[in-house]
This record gives structure tokens, sequence and C-alpha cells, in this order.
């Protein structure tokens, strides 16, 4: 297993992070849509001053708190940290005792401790990529493989609680590898919405193109959609966390949609899907990976493609659009000094918004930024800056008192790193 994942993970920086973007479906079948009205929205007008912003680097104090060495202690961290009384947690997509993957802990002097190492099979889960939640003192996560469920040798995946002092418990397995309407192969983080949790699933459901679903912590689990794909203007492929405004859900697609460039989506909690905007690939961004968040009615994300730079097809572009669907591009990241591929989730800051790009930056090793709701964008740090630095972060940031604190997949001794950074 430790072979197979190295190699995933050096395939996929190697294609995604440093070459350019191919833009490419994963050449599955469509289907007639669920529930869904999709459109066009019409952008709202773009300031010219707004779309390439004035760059600066500046150096805030930043360190590597932890280099994980690829053995025990786990390897490849995708997933961002969650602050529960001041001290991190968060999970590797690889390494512990049978290379599944691990939870740990991490004080913010840089103090780690693994958790739980997960073992895999047809009982326990495998390769978690999603950060943890805390739900009344106790965690909630995904797995992407793993788990009771179809899909072949490594299954469709889990949601799983732990505790704090690490005891583990698989509360639904997946099973949409053998012909059932059920998701598979989660890979984002749970929301919490009044104690049921919610998430998408990658692939499968009743459409074969991914779900958004609910469960209970308990273990029930609902498909509320299923995500009808390419070809058919619903979206495809949700890989993003949801967002939560008032009891309706709002989310990205990272392919489907009129032009197969992404969507953004809301569904109501009984399973009523809109398509808010399609993505056209172009200046406006394409491809979102990354989840929404809300900033005074305004949601704000990411797209991993379109803009500018990269070879034609984008280095991605942070954006803005309202409820109703109307979108403005932020920025538009042009690699080199400047981010590129961006994919994760943004973290708002006193109306400053913070991120990191996998890829870009003075080594082409990704960068954190920050951005102004006006489309100010900075560069924080770029990684790969000496020995031990990590590289290629994937996952967004969270903010303790002050101080930033993420992982990135790579780099440090080479397995990644966890680290933090005072803007």
């Amino acid at each position: 297993m430790r072979v197979s994942m190295s190699s995933l993970v050096a395939a996929f920086l190697s294609a995604a992070i440093l070459a350019a973007c191919s833009g490419g479906n994963n050449g599955l079948s469509s289907s007639t849509p669920m529930s869904v009205t999709p459109q066009i929205a019409a952008p709202l007008s773009q300031s010219p001053t707004g779309l390439r912003a004035e760059r600066a680097h500046v150096r805030p104090a930043y360190s590597v708190l932890y280099s994980f060495n690829g053995g025990s202690d786990g390897e490849y961290p995708w997933a961002g940290l969650l602050n529960a009384n001041g001290t991190l947690y968060g999970t590797t997509a690889s390494g512990g005792s049978k290379h599944k993957g691990t939870v740990f802990k991490i004080t913010t002097s840089g103090n780690e401790t693994v958790l739980y190492r997960f073992m895999g099979g047809a009982v326990d889960g495998e390769n978690p990529y999603a950060s943890l939640i805390n739900v009344k003192g106790t965690f909630y996560g995904t797995t992407r493989r793993g788990g009771g469920g179809g899909c072949g040798h490594h299954f469709c995946g889990t949601v799983f609680s732990i505790t704090p002092s690490g005891m583990e418990t698989v509360l639904h397995s997946f099973d949409g590898g053998r012909g059932n309407p059920d998701g598979a192969f989660p890979e984002a983080s749970l929301i919490n919405v009044k104690g049921t949790l919610y998430g998408t699933t990658l692939s499968a459901g009743p459409e074969a193109y991914g779900t958004a679903f609910s469960v209970t912590t308990s273990g029930t689990e609902t498909v509320l959609h299923g995500f009808s794909g390419i070809g058919s203007g619903d979206g495809a492929f949700p890989y993003a966390r949801l967002l939560n405004i008032k009891d309706t859900l709002y989310g990205t697609t990272r392919e489907g949609g009129a032009t197969n460039e992404g969507i953004v989506f809301s569904v109501t909690l009984s399973g009523s899907e809109t398509v808010l905007y399609n993505f056209a690939g172009g200046s406006d961004g394409a491809s979102p990976w990354g989840g929404l968040i809300n900033v005074n009615g305004t949601l704000y994300g990411t797209t991993r493609g379109g803009g500018s730079g990269c070879g034609g097809y984008g280095c991605g572009t942070v954006f803005a659009i309202t409820t109703s669907g109307k979108e403005m591009v932020l920025h538009r990241f042009g690699g080199s000094s400047d981010g590129a591929l961006p994919t994760a989730d943004l973290l708002n800051i006193n109306g400053t918004l913070y991120g990191t790009t996998q890829g870009g930056g003075a080594n082409n090793d990704g960068t954190v930024f920050s951005i102004t709701t006006s489309g100010t964008e900075t560069v924080l740090h770029s990684f790969g800056t000496g020995t031990g630095d990590g590289q290629n972060p994937y996952a967004g940031l969270i903010n303790v008192n002050g101080t930033l604190y993420g992982t990135t997949t790579s780099g440090g001794s080479g397995y990644g790193t966890v680290f933090s950074l005072s803007p």
C-alpha cells in the first residue's frame, strides 16, 4: 500500500501541480438530472483593477512545526486541521501501521501524537482525505476507501467517529459500487446542521456522478441528491465541503454543468437541488475543487483552473458569487511568483480572506496568500524555501488566536508537514 500511495501522490502532484491542467472528464456516461434547474448566471460586472491585483511579497513569521516521517506516524496529510481547546487534530492519507492513514493530534509547539491508525479492509476505513469536525466533543470524519460496501478490493469509503482519546467507530460504509443508489469515495469534510451531518461523495449515487448525503451521528445515511453529470446540465464529482446558510446547503462540483467546467449549486435539506452558476472555463474560472465560505451574505471560493497562465488552461481564480448566482472574479492566479492551482476553502479573518495554492509561487511548490474582498492579493509564503520546508499544500488554513495553521502534502522529511504562519 505504501508503494501505491507514494506513486499516487507523486503522479498526482507532477501531473496536476507542475504541469498545466488538462480539464478532462473521467469518461463516465451521462444520465437524466434529478430536480435540477440549470442556468448560466450572468456575471457581475468585473472591474479590471480587481482581476489582477497588485501583489507584494512579505515575510511573516513562518515555521514548520512537524515533518511526518512516512512510517507509523503517518504520511501525506491532505486534510486541514481542527482546533479543539488549543490542540490541533488532523488526518494523514497514508502511513500508520498498515499504511491506510492515521488520525493525529499536535500541539501548537509541534508535539505530535498518533491517536488512531486505520486498518482498512471490510471493517475499518482507509485513506482519510478530509478534515475532522467536532460535534459535542466527538470528532467525525470520512475515509475515501475501506468499510464494508462495494467498489472492489478497497471498498467505497466510510463515515467514522473518533473520541479525543482515540476510540474509533465506523458509522456508515458507502455501498455505491454494487449498483446501489448510495455514493462512493467521500473526500470532503462533513458539516453539522442541528446534530445531523452532511457531506458529499465524489462518485456513484443514483446517476453515477456523486451525491450530497446526510448521516445521523448514530449512522443512518440518506442520499439527498444524485448528480447527473457531464452533458446533463447538472454537476459532476462534488469534491468539496458543503456550506449551510439558513438550512440551504451550497457547494461546488469540479466537473459537469453547461460546459463541463463545474458548477456552484444549492440543495435543500429535503434534497431539492438548483444549479446557481456554470463555469465557462475561460477567464471566469474552471473546475472548483474547494468549498464556499459566507462573508456578509456573499459567497467566496476558488477554482483550480481558468483565469490566466499555466499553458492557456489557467492557473485558477478566487471568485465571489451571490446566493442568486451572480459571479465575479476577484483574482486570476498567474503562476511563477504568484500562486497556481488553489484547491482548498478560503478562511475569513475580519474581512480578509486567506488561502493556499498547490503550485506556483517562487519555487513552484505552492503558496499561502491573502486577498481582500475587493481583489488585492498578497503572497505570504512560498513553499519549498530551504531544506525541510513543506511543499504543495492541498488543504485550507485555520486560525488559532491570530496564527494560521495548515498542512502540506509533501516536503519536510518527504512525507508532508504541519506548519504555522503569523501574518
